[in-house]
């Protein structure tokens, strides 16, 4: 029996699947534009509110990343048994309204609670458009269609620094004295980028659901009780329900407990060596609860939790990916704070130039990038991680010669070719993922990369140069040379992703070539149509 009837379901084929990626790509936008404006917003920010590098790359990288990998797992879990385009209809309301709620924001704590919704509410978007991709498209396509969709990171960054810098800017000329309300230009831009994503909800609950695994003729049965399956993933991730699900054995009980006495030991050793309260403690609660998840997911569902942690292509790919992504997510917010703090140019100038070439740059990047890691795989089994090595190769030198130009145009060019570097293996790593599990464990498989990714590139790789830089700036380097000298730094995290790209090189052939033959050993049906 099919997941929903012939009448209501399209086939994975003629010119709708084309347009629902197109709006799924428009969704991605906002998530984008509602995420990535605080960089060109960040030295405004600052002056306001008083606060440090290290503060702003916690607001932009950690209190949103923690909760939106956390709610990133229960929700694609979800994603996995309920319909997908409500899922994400209702999470593009939420963040649109948390977005526009941060422009009410008078405190670094205020400020740092709508970011945490903007991160659940984001946290839902992804993980359902992968796994209706999936479906929508053949497995051929797969690395092109999710790479065209992940585009929407790139253009979406761009438009958020673009339209900050312009809105900042306006603001500021239209209403030098006495603004309405007493609003500042950064407050306003919040409200203006994310009210109209609640129009854009709407056109998403129109959208037409696919049958799961109809691309791979995979008959997936539907879920009696979607919404059970909520309740048990988010009481498995929210403390102390969590303990409920582990209260029937002492040694897993035993085991969860110890994890959290280190990993709370380890936080307060850190915050006693940055001074950063909120930034250890956010961080040990998102490691804590995705423990408590896996140890969970174990006991529940334990097909999934061995085809998604003892493979070792899978996890190999979920470290190399984000290795890189700490030096992406990290340059990524700061190169804007850089120029603003190197040249005399205005925050507008700075966010057209920046946003056009992240734009560009990344829908370049990612699309061809898509394209050709999809026609290495026909070549050999590994054939999408070339393009791994490659976004890490090119990467290395676009960086260097962007931080250390002098020349403000030559700037604004080599953002625009590092982008399309780091941008051309953004299809590569939920490709991968998808094609190492069975249908009904796509949307938790790129939920958990999504996870991974978030916590080492977002969570980690902003507030990092952030803390490097605040550490340069009191041995006494000015703001520039600080940020600079740490981005520099922190390029080191590339040397352990070309590492675990090899790896994950190495393992992954016979890994996918022996997908259902594991699903099945592990007592999952496997139906082929």
């Amino acid at each position: 029996m099919g997941e929903q009837t012939e009448k209501t379901t399209p086939k994975a084929n003629g010119l709708y699947p084309h347009y629902v990626l197109f709006v799924l790509v428009l969704v991605y936008i906002f998530n984008f534009i509602d995420r990535n404006i605080l960089s060109i917003l960040a030295e405004d920010i600052k002056a306001d509110l008083a606060i440090t590098d290290a503060q702003m790359g916690f607001l932009y990288g950690t209190v949103f990343a923690v909760f939106y990998a956390v709610f990133g797992i229960p929700l694609a879990r979800f994603a996995d048994v309920w319909t997908r385009r409500n899922l994400i209809s209702i999470g593009l309301g939420f963040w649109s309204v948390m977005t526009a709620a941060s422009g009410l924001a008078r405190s670094f704590g205020v400020l740092a609670a709508c970011r945490i919704g903007v991160g659940i509410g984001e946290a839902s978007a992804s993980p359902a458009a992968y796994s209706m991709l999936s479906d929508y498209y053949p497995p051929r396509k797969r690395a092109t269609v999710i790479a065209i969709y992940a585009s929407g990171v790139y253009i979406g960054a761009g438009i958020g620094i673009f339209l900050g810098g312009y809105i900042l800017e306006t603001w500021a000329t239209t209403f030098p004295n006495n603004p309405p309300f007493g609003l500042k230009g950064w407050q306003v831009a919040f409200m203006m980028v994310g009210l109209p994503g609640l129009l854009m909800a709407i056109w998403v609950r129109t959208l037409r659901e696919p049958t799961r695994g109809i691309s791979e003729g995979l008959v997936s049965e539907k879920h009696p009780a979607p919404f059970s399956v909520l309740r048990n993933e988010l009481m498995a991730v929210v403390p102390p329900l969590n303990l409920l699900n582990l209260i029937h054995s002492r040694t897993s009980l035993r085991n969860n407990l110890t994890a959290a006495l280190v990993f709370a030991l380890i936080a307060w050793l850190l915050i006693l060596a940055t001074g950063s309260t909120a930034q250890w403690i956010t961080t040990a609660f998102g490691v804590y609860v995705t423990f408590s998840w896996a140890q969970s997911l174990k006991t529940r569902d334990p097909a999934t939790f061995s085809m998604l942690f003892r493979c070792k292509s899978f996890i190999y790919t979920m470290l190399a990916f984000p290795a890189t992504a700490f030096v992406g997510y990290g340059a990524g917010f700061w190169i804007a704070p850089l120029l603003l703090r190197v040249h005399d140019v205005s925050v507008a100038e700075v966010g057209l130039y920046l946003g056009m070439g992240a734009a560009a740059g990344g829908f370049i990047g990612i699309t061809l990038g898509g394209i050709l890691a999809d026609y290495l795989k026909q070549k050999f089994p590994s054939g999408r991680l070339v393009v791994g090595y490659i976004s890490i190769l090119g990467t290395i030198p676009m960086l260097l010669l962007l931080l250390y130009s002098d020349d403000l145009a030559s700037a604004y060019w080599l953002n625009f070719g590092l982008t399309i570097m780091s941008a051309c293996a953004g299809g590569v790593p939920p490709s991968t993922a998808a094609d190492l599990v069975m249908p009904r464990m796509r949307a938790i498989a790129g939920a958990y990369y999504i996870l991974v990714n978030t916590f080492i590139g977002l969570a980690l790789g902003p507030y990092f140069m952030g803390l490097i830089s605040d550490s340069f700036q009191a041995g006494g380097l000015n703001e520039a040379e600080s940020l600079r000298n740490s981005i520099t730094v922190c390029m080191l995290t590339l040397i352990p992703a070309l590492v675990f790209m090899y790896l994950a090189q190495r393992h992954l052939p016979k890994d996918e070539a022996s997908r259902l033959e594991r699903a099945a050993s592990l007592g999952e049906p496997v139906k082929v149509s």
